[in-house]
């Protein structure tokens, strides 16, 4: 009960988030109107990703320098996961574009990023599954992964502030703060962070026990 305490939480704060999400009153915004409701769950699922391919960058590094598979599994498994939560951060952001803006991916410096960052994630795995030989592609996925998160942070960022953007807070377009996200609206976002990065990390290390489990038989068998 003890070691599961962050994932009761998780399971709470994301079950008082969807209740708050759709039920509390949110400010009349032009535009927007009731979509802002989305807030609640487009964004955590961006920074649910990010924080799974942090997670991934530094067991990436640890691997290149202990060596050990399971830093490697740690690694890939993260990124597994980060790439369902960014399938989800750009379906519920289609459906809020498609209202707001008038279809689901208009020409938009930020959502070109997106693309551009998921496909370099896509890749990776791709890369993984390329190569047969086990030390080989941990070591080569592994660089990858740590130079493609910095280029994944300048895309999503860096880039899209430097040109007009339809995309709050990118281009000059101001993003949501004091003047649209009132105190009741933050008494539910900041917890769904919270609990959404949680569930994130805890489907990952599901995953990773499963891969681990998998590994152990496999070398099992070839012994």
């Amino acid at each position: 009960m003890t070691k599961s305490w962050w994932k009761i939480l998780a399971t709470v704060l994301i079950l008082y988030s969807i209740i708050g999400g759709l039920l509390i009153n949110v400010p009349a915004l032009p535009i927007l109107h009731e979509t802002i409701r989305n807030l609640y769950f487009h964004v955590p699922m961006w920074f649910s990703m990010l924080t799974l391919y942090l997670i991934s960058v530094i067991y990436s590094v640890k691997y290149l320098n202990s060596g050990n598979p399971n830093h490697d599994l740690m690694a890939v498994e993260s990124v597994n996961v980060g790439v369902i939560f960014c399938f989800l951060g750009l379906l519920t952001g289609m459906l809020w574009a498609n209202i707001t803006w008038g279809e689901p991916w208009p020409n938009d410096p930020k959502l070109n990023s997106s693309a551009i960052s998921t496909l370099m994630y896509l890749a990776y795995l791709v890369l993984r599954n390329s190569i047969e030989e086990e030390q080989k592609r941990a070591k080569i996925s592994a660089i990858y992964n740590i130079f493609a998160f910095p280029v994944m942070i300048v895309l999503l960022f860096i880039l899209p502030r430097l040109t007009d953007s339809l995309h709050p807070g990118n281009g000059g377009n101001p993003g949501f703060g004091g003047y649209d996200l009132d105190d009741t609206m933050k008494l539910v976002l900041y917890p769904t962070f919270i609990g959404w990065i949680l569930m994130a990390v805890w489907i990952m290390t599901l995953r990773y026990r499963i891969r681990i489990v998998e590994y152990k038989q496999e070398h099992h068998n070839q012994g």
